[in-house]
């Protein structure tokens, strides 16, 4: 299943009634992205914006034509949240919650190994293709539409990620977070595979942290299988072994997990590491083929 949101996207929101919901579905919409229906549970009937609320996820996809859905979700609700969208047929699932109990995700992410559907986060900022649509909770005017990929495990990371590229003349073709916790429904191979494929995508970004095996895993399959240039980051170079940093998956043990060990996979992979953040759209400007 594509990862990648556009002009076929029509979009679902659970918990559009809620503060967050509401705010961040008027910021999609805004940006061009079709929102065609809304879920609270208890609420059908009623309107946000002109958008129709319906009771279930399988209504708003009978009845508006929905096949994306974007989760706003408390926390406890949220594993249901993503099942029901996945069972209902949605292609693509945005779950931004933070703090999903692992045990509850753990289910989750069994129950979509059933399905066609391609989830991205928990706990992420969602997924945007510059000028075309935006699913997610990213500043939009930030970003430019072009031809470098980027994807990244921080949210806040991403959009300085993405500021240094515009601010350079660097245009994005989409931009993915994939989410800081345990257990995650995209990886960085799922978004590389996604991005090599892609013939609007010249260039990659790709910024890990510590904690994990994710971007050393990254780093083998870019070394076998992608060909375009990769620009790399890890945050948490300075971070103390065994302490837990930021998101629920940046824990390292040993030498297990450690920025060091991440950044030798990388360049040993034919990566261009930037050590300092601030120097990443620089560097990317100065990739051939960027």
């Amino acid at each position: 299943m594509s990862i990648f949101v556009g002009d076929h996207t029509r979009l679902v929101v659970q918990g559009i009634t809620g503060r967050e919901g509401q705010f961040h579905t008027r910021q999609c919409a805004a940006y061009g992205t079709r929102v065609v229906a809304g879920v609270t549970p208890g609420k059908g009937g009623q309107k946000v914006d002109d958008i129709p609320v319906f009771n279930t996820v399988s209504q708003a996809r009978r009845e508006a034509g929905a096949n994306t859905s974007m989760i706003f979700v408390p926390p406890a609700f949220a594993a249901d949240a993503i099942m029901e969208s996945a069972d209902a047929g949605m292609e693509v699932i945005v779950c931004i919650t933070e703090g999903i109990p692992v045990l509850d995700m753990m289910k989750a992410f069994h129950f979509l190994k059933g399905t066609g559907a391609r989830l991205i986060g928990p706990n992420c900022p969602g997924i945007i293709s510059p000028g075309k649509c935006k699913v997610g909770i990213m500043p939009a005017p930030i970003h430019k539409p072009g031809s470098v990929g980027v994807v990244s495990r921080s949210g806040t990371l991403t959009y300085e990620v993405v500021d240094q590229l515009t601010k350079n003349g660097i245009g994005q073709s989409t931009c993915i977070g994939i989410g800081g916790d345990p257990i995650i429904g995209t990886n960085f191979i799922d978004a590389l595979t996604a991005f090599q494929a892609d013939p609007e995508t010249r260039a990659i970004v790709m910024v890990g942290e510590i904690g994990g095996s994710a971007e050393e895993d990254a780093s083998a399959f870019i070394r076998e299988h992608v060909t375009k240039p990769v620009v790399g980051f890890i945050a948490g170079l300075t971070a103390p072994p065994g302490r837990r940093m930021g998101h629920a998956g940046a824990i390292i043990s040993g030498s297990s997990g450690t920025a060091q060990a991440k950044i030798e996979a990388m360049e040993a992979a034919g990566i261009t590491v930037v050590r300092n953040l601030g120097q990443i759209g620089e560097t990317t400007k100065n990739i051939p083929g960027a």
